[in-house]
């Protein structure tokens, strides 16, 4: 059946409707300004029985058309009116049966309808509704009175929703646009119907239409913000509003807006969202709304009270979900700072190669080192034995200077293998951390470093909260942050203090957070300890995380999780523990005195320094003491002498190797390495005081000329040398020519001219080796 035949007139008037605001005229605001609009308006909800939108449903259907003539009357009476069931869905743009037959053969458009009204006749039949088309009428039959008042409802939202599409979809003055948004909005509020697409309709059609008007000025888009805001009070805004609300917060921050409007939205969002991953738009939202608190002249002030609001006054915070949003947003905020280091990561090093040796040693392989052969028939001949098993070694001119290129030593291998006999591995090369192999310069724009600045404050204000600190802990736990931003120093400064109140708070939940997630991958507390990334404090941070540890059960209170804990601390971070333990960090002295007592070192060299060390301070004398009056093999195993190998840690100084020197019997040491240490010549005082030192490994170290003139005047029977990349020229090169047992020297990375290899050369009868030596 045809719903659509109408006079030009009837047309006319339809139009006419459909430009007036459906719900009656709304007042400029005073002087006709759209920005002088208040920021909240006075909105009245509907009040009264509720029914849900329905989108199809079983229902009698009869039409009565006009009557025109005297037969038409009679065959429209109500005897002779004729009702078909039919199953209709109430479209977007139009009314349709799922079986098109008889009176809805056609579907009837919402534009047809020029009135819906509850039927009024005298004798009218039950429960019935009319739907005024021109030519005639559609009587709707429900089966009870709340069916029909539920259709009737649902009839009017779709029918008015389909006009104002219509109408906001070519907008032509925009006061006449906020007017008919303003009417939207009302409606929407004062309707009986009870369901989610009730405000998000209207929501959506907004959107659209701001979405393709890019010409709107501030103020128009401050009328628009206040006219849809009573929605916004129960509803997420679309992704394109969001858009609309970023760009506002970007361009107006100190707009009254933002606070007034934005806040109970984002209250919203923050503790009813579950997932960013499906609604992105909203997360950017919220950052930006968070970046405009922080433009305001009390800054970090209005978001701490803007956190402290979603938290609550009591001292759990009700919300389950804001702290997962708000650690979510500023996870995605703090990325964003370095998504343009992150987009050129082609050949970037990795998080290993930029930690300083954070958990392991750095697999780079270092510079090609200069060796010097010194003629040792011995030493020849157990190179030549052992040529077949190792790599083949280049020999290479340049400027008539013959080098032997190696990628390793086996002299030196030689040399460690006749040191001592013991079969187990030796963690000594453990306390080897060395520098950063890829440095990476992490420069901000001025409005990256303003973002960073404000979302690691955030991270620390939510730290404060004790309720919040396992829940924070258990997130950050992963390190999820990218690598360019462990490798700025100034973020992981700031950062510093929400690991430090983990570290503080006694509770397991917390502090265990500071371990890493899964073996293989670094914690936060390899990362703040000494050599790590992150440390800038010569391991105070990584002592107090210790002794968090050292003081709970979980780590401490059985035998097995103690060995568990001192053996994972000896694998990967003993250096770190015996250079605070050597400049009296009570905590470290513990632990050593516990790895002693446990029998977490096997070798007997690491054992005989981290004794030596124990001695060099007051503290660690009278506890290690008191551990010798329990295991008296202790005192055994120094009586036997002190150690033939010991490596000073990563970043030690003069003062730390002249205090280890000094506390104990070194004697027997003959292989001493201070490689990247902090030791300068001044520590050549210290050396000549070991009469068996045969191997001395100074690379990456301040030792220059003057120490070299001291050893080279008392360490008459040192056979290996390395000084690689330190700060030595030709003057104190030359000096080494009265070491006659000196049989390899490495001055790679040296100021080392031509001329001062030629006299090294004579005067220590260095050993050019042939091209085909390893063929």
């Amino acid at each position: 059946m045809d719903f659509t035949n109408s006079s030009c007139g009837e047309s006319d008037h339809r139009q006419i409707e459909e430009n007036k605001p459906l719900l009656g005229e709304m007042s400029a605001p005073e002087g006709g300004k759209m920005g002088a609009v208040p920021c909240r308006r006075a909105v009245v909800h509907f009040n009264g029985m509720r029914y849900k939108l329905l989108q199809e449903g079983d229902i009698q259907v009869c039409v009565i058309r006009h009557p025109r003539t005297f037969l038409s009357k009679i065959l429209t009476s109500k005897f002779l009116r004729r009702w078909e069931p039919h199953h209709l869905t109430l479209a977007d743009n139009s009314l349709t049966s799922a079986t098109p037959t008889g009176y809805m053969e056609d579907s009837m458009p919402y534009s047809a309808i020029e009135d819906v009204q509850l039927l009024s006749w005298e004798n009218a039949p039950k429960y019935c509704l009319q739907l005024t088309f021109p030519g005639g009428t559609v009587l709707l039959q429900a089966a009870n009175s709340y069916l029909r008042d539920q259709w009737f409802h649902s009839l009017q939202w779709k029918k008015k929703i389909y006009k104002y599409k219509k109408v906001l979809s070519n907008p032509n003055r925009w006061e006449v646009v906020l007017k008919e948004i303003r009417s939207l909005v009302d409606m929407a509020l004062t309707s009986p119907l009870q369901d989610d697409s009730i405000h998000q309709a209207p929501l959506e059609i907004v959107s659209k239409l701001l979405s393709e008007s890019i010409n709107l000025t501030t103020q128009e888009h401050e009328s628009i913000i206040v006219a849809i805001a009573p929605l916004l009070e129960n509803n997420h805004p679309p992704p394109d509003l969001c858009e609309f609300f970023c760009k506002h917060c970007r361009e107006r921050p100190r707009s009254m807006v933002v606070i007034e409007v934005f806040t109970p939205v984002v209250q919203r969002i923050l503790k009813h969202n579950m997932d960013f991953g499906k609604c992105p738009r909203l997360r950017l939202f919220t950052q930006e709304y968070i970046l405009a608190l922080n433009e305001l002249n009390a800054g970090m002030e209005v978001v701490k009270k803007f956190i402290h609001s979603m938290h609550g006054p009591t001292a759990n915070c009700p919300h389950p979900r804001v702290l997962p949003n708000l650690v979510a947003v500023c996870l995605a905020a703090i990325y964003s700072c370095y998504e343009e280091f992150i987009n050129s990561r082609d050949n970037s090093p990795s998080l290993k190669e930029i930690r300083n040796g954070c958990q392991q040693q750095c697999d780079r392989k270092p510079n090609i080192p200069l060796r010097l052969l010194h003629t040792n028939p011995d030493l020849v001949s157990q190179e030549v034995t052992s040529a077949d098993s190792r790599h083949k070694t280049v020999i290479v001119t340049s400027n008539e200077v013959h080098v032997e290129v190696e990628r390793n030593n086996t002299v030196n291998q030689k040399l460690k293998a006749n040191t001592g006999n013991d079969s187990e591995p030796n963690l000594i090369d453990c306390l080897l951390i060395s520098p950063a192999c890829s440095t990476m310069s992490i420069e901000l724009s001025p409005q990256a470093e303003r973002v960073l600045e404000c979302y690691v404050e955030i991270l620390k204000i939510l730290s404060d909260y004790d309720d919040w600190r396992p829940a924070l802990a258990s997130l950050l736990q992963p390190i999820p942050f990218p690598k360019e931003a462990l490798a700025h120093e100034t973020f992981t400064k700031e950062l510093k203090y929400v690991i430090q109140r983990f570290a503080e708070d006694p509770r397991q939940e917390v502090h265990s957070c500071l371990l890493s997630v899964r073996a293989g991958k670094d914690g936060w507390f390899q990362l703040y300890s000494p050599g790590g990334v992150a440390c800038d404090d010569d391991g105070e941070l990584f002592a107090s995380m210790v002794r968090v540890c050292n003081n709970v059960h979980i780590l401490m209170g059985s035998c097995y999780k103690t060995k568990k804990f001192l053996l994972s601390l000896a694998e990967n971070k003993l250096g770190p523990c015996m250079l605070l333990a050597l400049r009296g960090n009570q905590t470290m002295v513990e632990i050593l005195c516990l790895m002693l007592e446990y029998n977490i070192i096997e070798n007997n060299d690491t054992q005989l320094q981290i004794i030596s060390t124990l001695e060099s301070t007051d503290v660690g004398k009278r506890m290690y003491e008191q551990l010798c009056d329990r295991q008296r093999e202790l005192k055994e195993l120094q009586r036997k002498g002190g150690p033939t190998r010991l490596t000073l840690p990563s970043k030690s100084t003069d003062a730390d190797l002249a205090r280890l020197l000094s506390s104990g019997s070194f004697g027997n040491l003959e292989n001493l390495s201070l490689a990247f240490t902090n030791v300068t010549s001044a520590c050549a005082e210290q050396l000549i005081k070991l009469p068996s030192l045969k191997q001395l490994n100074l690379w990456s170290t301040q030792f220059g000329d003057a120490g070299l003139r001291v050893l080279s005047e008392h360490l008459t029977t040192l056979q290996v040398l390395n000084l690689c990349e330190t700060p030595v020229t030709d003057a104190g090169l030359l000096a080494l020519s009265s070491m006659k047992s000196l049989c390899s020297l490495n001055m790679n990375s040296t100021k080392l001219s031509a001329d001062t290899y030629e006299d090294l050369k004579v005067n220590t009868q260095v050993l050019c080796l042939p091209h085909d030596f390893y063929a």
